[in-house]
């Protein structure tokens, strides 16, 4: 059986998965409580490497939906509520952070220090003080799932109403919240995981994180798409180009990760500053480095290499064993920044379990709540105006949204259906009909020469270099003044601003001129509107 998304399956049953939410919930949470009473402090940084791998799914599924909007985007219409439901989850973060905030005084070695006596904290208040901690959480919380909320909102609303006005607002909420999704996300990580080691500066820390989150999104919502389509919920509304593009961001945001991060290592190793290099000193000591070896070639080079070839991203197999393996990897790299710090000599495997199970009890409890989500509204926007143009469906009609893309039908594929009767073809000017690619041809062909000069019949058929200069007859075959004989064709040509190359180029100005205007005659002709 191929593992190409447009291949033939059999419809996907996942029946016999709908009890794994409660099991991950059920286990996660007997391992919580259990590594809890075991060692509060341990369970406290494995409760931070399980809330910020869950915190990263949801924070780039609402860069995604942001994205769409802000580049208006046509293909990711079927994805996007998928995205929508998750990145609504965000309130429902905030109710997994209070392990957090109840524990932060024994996690985070600045709340129980002296400013006075350490420069580092004194530089940084009144932000990273008691009352600075928690209402930074309130703001971040607060800011992102409004921008959520407000997106996923309009969004439902236009399933109803179908009005342009719904996605007006939605790109309204994009171009606000871009912003503040920019300057959210870098607080909380600061706020959260660097503030574990406050001592350290890093400008980068942010976009290094926002960088991770949305490589594992990317290849989730890979796999949630292939499985909605499997089970003929987007069949008919999924093009393949869904899949190779989500492929393709996947395979950009694993060189873009590679990219920050190095960029981040090698300032800081350049500068050569104690408070930027203790923190990768720390993580070279014992099996750290071991990790971070694992991080540089199981982050970067394995799917780099192996989504080099085009037929990779879009093979359901490969994309669904780098899904895994996304998650992985940035559990990995979750551990890698927080787990040095109460285990400063090498990787703790005996606490392994622990983080684990904190991890699976939150991705348990935020996959019954997505599933809630999903039942509430239609799985894909279902009177977005770009549905059709990602379905690989040209449009004539002109919408509120965006005119109808005439001039675009030879760029889509058919996807099964013939071209609609109203779309005329048009056929794209060529090389050929280009008039100084005619001027050039025909002074490399052979000319005929007369003694007299060129025949009467020859000037009256291809003009003169002053008919070709102001736009004249024909010039597909105009005569090299070089091979003429007559004294006025050669005193004309002797002119300012004569000349083959400026008659050329100003013919050729005069045809991409009138190749323009006959297209929009033609787009206006199609979509009902008269041209006096």
């Amino acid at each position: 059986m191929s593992a190409h998304p447009q291949a033939q399956h059999p419809p996907l049953d996942l029946s016999k998965w709908r009890k794994v939410p409660n099991l991950l919930i059920a286990v996660g949470g007997l391992v919580a409580v259990i590594g809890a009473a075991m060692n509060l402090k341990e369970f406290g940084y494995s409760w931070i490497v399980a809330f910020m791998f869950s915190f990263s799914l949801v924070v780039g599924a609402l860069f995604l939906v942001l994205v769409h909007h802000l580049f208006d985007a046509g293909w990711s219409v079927p994805i996007r509520r998928t995205c929508e439901n998750i990145a609504s989850l965000l309130p429902w973060m905030a109710v997994f952070f209070i392990p957090i905030a109840l524990l932060a005084p024994k996690l985070y070695p600045w709340m129980t220090s002296d400013p006075a006596a350490d420069h580092a904290l004194h530089s940084k208040m009144p932000l990273f003080t008691k009352p600075g901690f928690y209402l930074s959480a309130v703001v971040i919380f607060g800011g992102l799932s409004f921008i959520a909320l407000g997106l996923r909102k309009w969004s439902v609303a236009q399933d109803t109403t179908g009005a342009a006005e719904c996605t007006h607002k939605m790109r309204r909420f994009a171009y606000v919240g871009i912003f503040l999704f920019a300057f959210l996300v870098t607080l909380g990580v600061i706020m959260w995981m660097k503030a574990l080691q406050h001592q350290w500066f890093s400008t980068m820390y942010g976009v290094y994180y926002f960088a991770g989150s949305v490589w594992t999104t990317l290849a989730t919502v890979y796999v949630m798409t292939m499985a909605l389509s499997r089970m003929n919920v987007l069949k008919a509304v999924l093009h393949k180009h869904q899949f190779y593009y989500l492929g393709s961001l996947f395979f950009a945001f694993t060189v873009f990760y590679a990219y920050v991060t190095f960029s981040q290592y090698f300032i800081i190793w350049n500068a050569n500053m104690p408070e930027e290099t203790f923190w990768y000193q720390q993580r070279e000591q014992g099996t750290w480095f071991c990790v971070s070896m694992v991080i540089i070639f199981g982050h970067f080079f394995l799917p780099f290499l192996a989504l080099l070839r085009i037929d990779m991203k879009e093979n359901f197999k490969v994309m669904t064993f780098f899904a895994a393996w996304a998650w992985l990897m940035h559990f990995t790299d979750m551990t890698f920044n927080v787990l040095p710090v109460p285990h400063p000599t090498g990787f703790p495997f005996q606490w392994l379990w622990l983080p684990l199970g904190c991890t699976a009890f939150i991705i348990g409890c935020l996959v019954k709540l997505y599933l809630v989500k999903y039942a509430s509204a239609a799985p894909y926007p279902l009177k977005d105006p770009r549905l059709r143009e990602a379905m690989g469906l040209p449009d004539a009609t002109p919408t509120p949204i965006s005119g109808g893309d005439v001039e675009d039908v030879d760029d889509y594929e058919d996807a099964g259906h013939r071209r609609p009767r109203h779309v005329p073809h048009r056929r794209r000017p060529r090389l050929g009909d280009d008039p100084l690619h005619q001027a050039r041809a025909a002074r490399r062909r052979p000319q005929r020469r007369s003694p007299q000069g060129p025949r009467r019949s020859h000037r009256r058929r291809h003009g003169n270099a002053e008919q070709l200069r102001l736009g004249g007859p024909d010039q597909r075959h105009r005569p090299s003044p070089r091979r003429a004989g007559h004294e006025t064709h050669r005193r004309r040509m002797a002119e300012p601003g004569s000349g083959p190359r400026h008659a050329a180029r100003a013919a050729g100005q005069g045809f991409r001129h009138a190749a323009q205007s006959a297209g929009e005659t033609q787009r206006l002709r199609v979509t009902g509107v008269t041209v006096e």
